[in-house]
């Protein structure tokens, strides 16, 4: 059975879609199968691999009954690569689910049969800790924290685990951090050396050893509606994020 891993960092900016995108092409380049929800409803995973919704049905759908899971399941055009996007549409399922019983698992009843059908299931989650965030933490076996190599970096990661905490605490008692990315790396910085050793320091083995440096060309991937290893394989961000799939599938094993 697939372990389902929720990307999550309520702070914006961190790369974190951009390792949920990037990561399940490097999991899939190595010829495992791998699936994206996109949980956001700025719906930022979906257009970074070109995804085109034009009245299709979407994860909004599915949780709100109005369509099957497999249904909502598309290609990325990556091979062993799918996805289920989202649009805008995902902002009314937070209010509909206000004080319906049991809403926190929906997500997790919709994936179940999913499992069996891949090595991972990625949850991109919102830059928030809001509803739907705690409907993919709800749903998830561990979650993997991207972490900016920035000032506050590790002060705003605070928040999030005590947000875990709490979702361990009364929907998800197995909830666990499954691991930290190092995103933005800039190795000409003491900056980003000092918040990845403090990092480190903080969650130990949890912590990657590929990380993730900061490198235009995957800034433009998402402009062209490709993973980095379609994009450009040479570059330092593809040689990062297939270390980190490397590293990802040891891990699972």
């Amino acid at each position: 059975m697939s372990p389902i891993l929720a990307l999550a960092n309520q702070k914006g900016g961190v790369g974190k879609t951009t390792t949920a995108i990037n990561l399940g092409a490097a999991v899939a380049a190595l010829e495992q199968r791998v699936l994206l929800v996109d949980c956001d409803p700025q719906g930022n995973a979906s257009r970074g691999l070109g995804i085109r919704i034009a009245g299709r049905p979407h994860l909004y759908h599915a949780l709100t009954d109005q369509a099957s899971v497999e249904s909502v399941v598309q290609s990325t055009g990556f091979p062993h690569f799918d996805i289920i996007p989202s649009d805008r549409d995902l902002v009314g399922a937070e209010v509909e689910f206000v004080g319906e019983s049991g809403w926190e698992s929906r997500l997790k009843h919709l994936l179940a049969p999913l499992k069996e059908r891949y090595a991972a299931i990625l949850l991109d989650c919102p830059p928030s800790l809001g509803h739907l965030t705690v409907l993919a933490l709800t749903a998830s076996d561990g979650v993997l924290v991207p972490l900016q190599c920035e000032y506050f970096a590790l002060e705003g990661i605070s928040e999030l685990v005590s947000t875990i905490g709490r979702v361990q605490s009364n929907l998800n008692p197995e909830l666990s951090i499954f691991g930290v990315v190092l995103t933005m790396y800039d190795d000409r910085t003491n900056l980003s050396r000092d918040v990845a050793e403090e990092a480190r320091r903080h969650f130990g083995s949890k912590v990657f050893s590929a990380v993730i440096p900061r490198n235009i060309r995957l800034a433009e991937a998402p402009s062209h509606a490709m993973p980095i290893l379609q994009y450009d394989i040479k570059s330092r961000g593809a040689e990062a994020y297939l270390a980190l799939g490397r590293e990802f599938l040891e891990r699972l094993a």
